[in-house]
């Protein structure tokens, strides 16, 4: 299983990236600039990352190749979903919570650079979290 305070960790580089992106250039930008500049900034500090990564579903018998794509993948094990919008809709949770279900994961973000300061923007997703049994 994934190592839990490994994934705290990812956690806590992400949320420093996205602070400082959110504070230097503020609300107002594209989507894919806030994607492009969080991208490259954990992988600046070693951190393994992939933006845009096509996930298959399969159900009943059923596959879909690139059912949807992951904005950003944090060492395969946290998601980042962004958005820049005034306001985000329940649903855009529900999308992250739905993704994380689907891969497997147990953690991921909701970052919305749309808003005034990060920290508004920001929203932690769970996918039974505290079920996954940390390794040593």
């Amino acid at each position: 299983m994934r190592n839990l305070d490994r994934i705290e960790e990812l956690g806590r580089i992400v949320i420093d990236c996205g602070y400082r992106l959110h504070r230097n250039l503020g609300p107002g930008l594209l989507e894919s600039a806030y994607e492009l500049i969080l991208f490259e900034s954990p992988r600046q500090r070693g951190v393994p990352v992939r933006r845009q990564v096509p996930v298959p579903i399969s159900w009943d018998g059923i596959v879909i190749d690139n059912a949807f794509k992951v904005d950003i993948l944090v060492e395969d094990v946290l998601l980042i979903e962004l958005k820049s919008t005034e306001r985000v809709a329940a649903v855009h949770a529900k999308q992250v919570l739905t993704y994380l279900r689907l891969m497997g994961l147990p953690l991921g973000f909701l970052m919305n650079f749309g808003q005034a300061t990060f920290k508004e923007g920001l929203k932690r997703v769970a996918n039974d979290y505290y079920g996954v049994i940390p390794t040593s």
